[in-house]
């Protein structure tokens, strides 16, 4: 059985968001667009790296995708990068990142929603 395979179209989407998340990153200092929809955009990037790579059902990624950027933000919680010793690097800082909200929690899940708007194979029921 196949686990691992590339796709080009996945992989496109997910480049074309991690471009979007940069210029977010680097352009971008609102009260908006900046802390809420780069969090949901940051959701929607992993799950089509994932589905990039991985042959497995789209929900058991989006579900993932949400349990992993609940956990990068708990971590954000218990000071995660100070624990690791990376709170001098930037790349860390912006990464892990450094402070916990309860409304980047409440971004991931609307992103996590929202993927079920734009991906029709979780719609499936396969």
């Amino acid at each position: 059985m196949k686990f691992l395979r590339f796709h080009k179209g996945f992989f496109a989407v997910m480049l074309v968001l991690f471009v979007i998340e940069v210029l977010i990153a680097l352009y971008v200092r609102d009260q908006l667009i900046r802390p809420f929809l780069g969090n949901v955009i940051v959701v929607w990037f992993v799950y089509y790296f994932i589905r990039s790579f991985k042959i497995i059902k789209p929900i058991y990624i989006a579900i993932f995708t949400l349990l992993f950027s609940f956990a990068v933000e708990m971590g954000q919680y218990f000071k995660l990068i100070e624990i690791l010793g990376l709170q001098e690097y930037k790349w860390a800082r912006i990464v892990i990142g450094t402070s916990f909200s309860w409304w980047d929690m409440l971004c991931y899940f609307v992103g996590f929603l929202l993927l079920f708007v734009f991906d029709k194979h979780l719609r499936k029921n396969h």
